[in-house]
């Protein structure tokens, strides 16, 4: 049995959310929060939000416990990318893309 949470448009870069992924997949939920909390990054507010919602999916909807569960998978795919202008010299214009990314917590209970 697994949950779990997702956010989807989030405006975070996937590349950077990557990096936080790396750093919780496989651990217990407790030792990812953990971590989460200690790291310094912008994404990592965002996925102990998402893991404290994939825990509670998984507590109240399977009524699993959450002392065995683990982060299973851990995933940020690209959004849509929102494309802004910059002007520049002799009016012409430099684009911006703001980068979205869909992130996906799986959590599981150990067996």
């Amino acid at each position: 049995m697994e949950a779990r949470a997702q956010y989807k448009f989030a405006r975070i870069s996937p590349r950077k959310v990557k990096i936080v992924c790396d750093l919780i997949r496989g651990k217990d939920t407790t030792t990812a929060a953990a971590i989460l909390m200690q790291t310094p990054k912008a994404a990592s507010e965002i996925m102990q939000k998402i893991l404290h919602s994939a825990v509670s999916n998984a507590e109240n909807n399977f009524e699993m416990n959450p002392d065995n569960l683990f982060v299973s998978e851990v995933y940020a795919d690209p959004g849509p990318v929102l494309k802004r202008g910059r002007p520049r010299a002799h009016g012409r214009m430099n684009r911006i893309l703001k980068r979205t990314s869909h992130i996906t917590i799986v959590v599981k209970e150990k067996e």
